[in-house]
């Protein structure tokens, strides 16, 4: 015993400093080939960006950011909870630098709209945020600043929202929804068949619930975006997950899965940058954004 209790102390501590100072700031890229363009078509590269939380003082993230540009990629997509903090707009703004130059496209989270509050941890575990969050009616962030400003630039605001673009040649039709986490989704204002002549059709939220999955696809999205759930933040290794944060199940909480089984949609759920300020700290779950490379589908 008078072994074994330190080591294990010395074993957590070892333990939260790899979460708070290694892994939270071990940036990665991952790089998926989606089969989802007419025929003959050239590929098209999406970059997926999620829950950056940022905070003024995350220079190393917003450095990792900005280098992203270096990918090239044809268009990118925000999937929200961007900011924890009334003065990260700049440094968001700064961080994405010349990726606001191409064609882009996002939603908001609710920490986007909602500065994050101290939780008693514990909590995490016990199912989605949104069931035992202290309901704030006024939000104490600057969303509709940060909303503005990637309008300004020419990204389109997809908040309970359809747009139209082209990127790479290709004509895309969006739709996408507020953040269902707080209940700001409004579906029915999205709602209808997506234009079947366009080359991509593309659904866009933050939180992967099933329901607004089930209706994008019923819609005839083809490929869905969506991030909030971290990926789980604190994972086991070989295990995985231990909570997705929302309706989403496990084995989907990241990555890129057909949706539903054995279904014609793609789902693509980024595990997100950041984490909030007020639980600093990742676990066997890389901060991570996506190369999406879309290439053309097989002739039927």
């Amino acid at each position: 015993m008078r072994t074994l209790l330190p080591a294990a102390a010395a074993l957590g501590a070892a333990s939260i400093g790899y979460a708070t100072v290694v892994e939270r700031n071990w940036f990665a890229l991952r790089r998926f080939e989606i089969p989802v363009l007419p025929p003959g078509s050239d590929p098209l590269r999406v970059l997926h960006i999620s829950d950056t939380h940022l905070t003024p003082g995350r220079k190393r993230l917003m450095s990792w950011v900005r280098s992203l540009n270096d990918l090239d990629p044809d268009f990118v997509i925000n999937t929200g909870d961007s900011i924890s903090h009334p003065q990260a707009i700049e440094p968001l703004l700064e961080a994405l630098g010349p990726l606001l130059d191409r064609p882009g496209a996002f939603v908001l989270g609710s920490n986007d709209m909602y500065a994050p509050e101290p939780q008693n941890p514990a909590r995490y575990l016990s199912g989605p945020s949104s069931r035992w969050n202290r309901k704030r009616k006024r939000p104490d962030l600057p969303w509709e600043k940060l909303r503005d400003d990637m309008t300004a630039a020419g990204w389109l605001d997809l908040n309970n929202q359809r747009g139209r673009l082209t990127a790479g040649g290709i004509d895309i039709a969006l739709a996408g929804v507020h953040d269902a986490h707080i209940n700001r989704d409004r579906y029915d204002q999205v709602a209808g068949q997506a234009d079947p002549a366009a080359g991509l059709r593309l659904g866009v939220m933050h939180s992967p619930e099933p329901r607004l999955l089930d209706q994008f696809t019923a819609d005839g999205y083809e490929l869905l975006l969506a991030g909030h759930t971290h990926g789980g933040q604190l994972c086991l290794p070989f295990y995985g997950a231990l909570i997705t944060n929302c309706g989403i199940d496990r084995e989907r909480v990241s990555g890129l899965h057909r949706y539903p089984d054995g279904g014609q949609a793609w789902l693509h759920v980024s595990a997100g940058l950041g984490t909030s300020p007020w639980a600093p700290a990742r676990f066997a779950c890389r901060p991570e954004a996506s190369l999406l490379t879309l290439v053309a589908r097989d002739p039927a």
